[in-house]
């Protein structure tokens, strides 16, 4: 594996450069935003802001209603820029596009439903009046998997909601954003409403936001490490806060599982864009009366992953975001194997440069090796076995994490029980692939705080005001 070449000397004013995963080369250089442009955006935002909140529902529904069919009609060039900053598969990339567009379908339907409430009050001789609200100016960090997705999740309900929004998006993945934002621009989104600021110094941005009491509202996707700092800044104003932190998802095959269904939602949890995924299944717990059928056929599906450029025809696997994240799932697998796991299959990656790691599968994986207590963030699966349901739901929930887990069986009510009874928020039951935005999205523990999706989603940027009302008899 190569990569890092020097590209061109940058353009005039401060900016970085963006890397193409494919090659390693720098392919744009990205204008970078700092302090004092993010004081100007949340200027903008604030300034904007009651416009935005007096415009009707019905008007807010209809940009975010034509938002999403312009993502639809420009879904190829979407899917190319996050094929270009990303570096996932480009079937990953097309169905990423159709994904983040639903946010924006979903959101224009809830935004028509923010209602009131009026009653009497039990006591008698007063009514109690129920209002929402939207929470005021937003500001969010959106990370580097999902480009698109990550960004439409956050910036459609706060939208329909009435709130202007601020978006640092990761620096490795700032195009896809931008392009968004033209879209909500060409739907007929005001000014001032969406502030997109690319920028290689998120720590001058994102503090200059949480520092200024303007800022109401925050949002952040990324890892837990991070995610416990930005709360800490945003205590000291008393920002409400969502949080959608580390995962380390269990997958569990039960004895009386389909083992063919199990593997291909095996391939859907662990392989979608790459394993590079907070709700990728993390850890496989496969009861021994199945695991040999489930490792050789989970084996020889992982084997057959083509590894490549994400825009090269056929390619299922594109390269990891960087030099670092090939680094850490190296450290991750050689650590394992040290301690006495067994690679039973792995795919090749192709010669050249780009930062590359094949499919892989780990058996007689120790409790102890790193990979069961690390977010893998990449295309790599370790297998034990077990043979007790109360063992396996102990094993799965030995972790600080608890944002997705999955389960296979044919007995529903096995699936159900052992679901309820994992410590996560979101749970798959006999299938691989668990994002809705109809549904919400989110963690318990240290996966996280607060919801993203579904009905929820937009309570998020809503505040309720009790108004007592009384009025002299005439």
């Amino acid at each position: 594996m190569r990569g890092g070449a020097r590209g061109p000397p940058p353009p005039h004013g401060r900016t970085y450069p963006l890397y193409d995963p494919a090659t390693g080369e720098p392919v744009r250089w990205v204008s970078d935003a700092g302090a004092e442009d993010a004081r100007a955006a949340l200027a903008a935002a604030e300034e904007a802001a009651a416009g935005w909140r007096a415009t009707p529902a019905r008007r807010r529904s209809e940009i975010l209603h034509d938002t999403f069919r312009l993502m639809l009609e420009h879904r190829d060039t979407l899917a190319d820029l996050i094929v270009l900053e990303n570096g996932k598969a480009r079937r990953d990339a097309l169905a990423e596009v159709g994904y983040a567009a639903e946010f924006f379908r979903w959101f224009a339907e809830e935004a028509v439903r923010i209602g009131s409430s009026f009653a009497d009050a039990p006591a008698g001789g007063f009514r109690h009046v129920v209002r929402r609200h939207p929470v005021g100016v937003t500001a969010f960090v959106t990370p580097w998997n999902f480009p698109a997705a990550m960004a439409t999740r956050k910036i459609a309900p706060a939208l329909a909601a009435g709130c202007p929004v601020l978006l640092k998006p990761a620096p490795e993945t700032p195009l896809t954003a931008l392009a968004v934002a033209a879209l909500l621009a060409e739907a007929g989104l005001p000014d001032g409403l969406l502030n997109v600021l690319p920028t290689d110094r998120a720590p001058e941005v994102v503090s200059a936001w949480l520092g200024d009491e303007r800022v109401r509202k925050f949002s952040f996707t990324g890892s837990t490490a991070t995610g416990k700092v930005l709360l800490e800044q945003a205590a000291a104003h008393v920002v409400n806060v969502t949080m959608e932190l580390g995962g380390n998802a269990p997958f569990v095959v039960c004895a009386d599982a389909d083992v063919d269904a199990a593997v291909s939602g095996a391939m859907d949890a662990k392989m979608r864009g790459g394993g590079e995924v907070c709700i990728a299944a993390n850890r496989f717990y496969v009861h021994e009366s199945v695991a040999a059928e489930f490792t050789a056929k989970f084996g020889a599906a992982m084997t057959a992953v083509r590894t490549g450029p994400g825009a090269r025809e056929g390619v299922t696997l594109g390269p990891m975001i960087n030099r670092a994240a090939v680094g850490k799932i190296r450290s991750l697998v050689q650590d394992a194997v040290d301690r006495g796991a067994r690679i039973a299959a792995q795919g090749t990656v192709p010669s050249g440069p780009g930062f590359y790691h094949p499919a892989t599968v780990l058996t007689d994986v120790p409790g102890h090796a790193r990979i069961l207590h690390e977010e893998v963030f990449g295309p790599v699966a370790p297998l034990t076995t077990f043979t007790d349901e109360d063992e396996v739901v102990a094993r799965a929930n030995a972790t600080v994490h608890g944002l997705a887990a999955y389960v296979y069986s044919r007995d529903v009510a096995r699936a159900l029980r052992l679901a309820e009874r994992l410590e996560a928020g979101m749970v798959g039951v006999n299938r691989g692939l668990l994002s809705d935005p109809a549904a919400p999205f989110g963690g318990v523990k240290q996966s996280g705080l607060g919801r993203e999706g579904g009905r929820e989603g937009i309570e998020a940027f809503l505040e309720t005001q009790y108004i007592a009302l009384d009025w002299p008899t005439v």
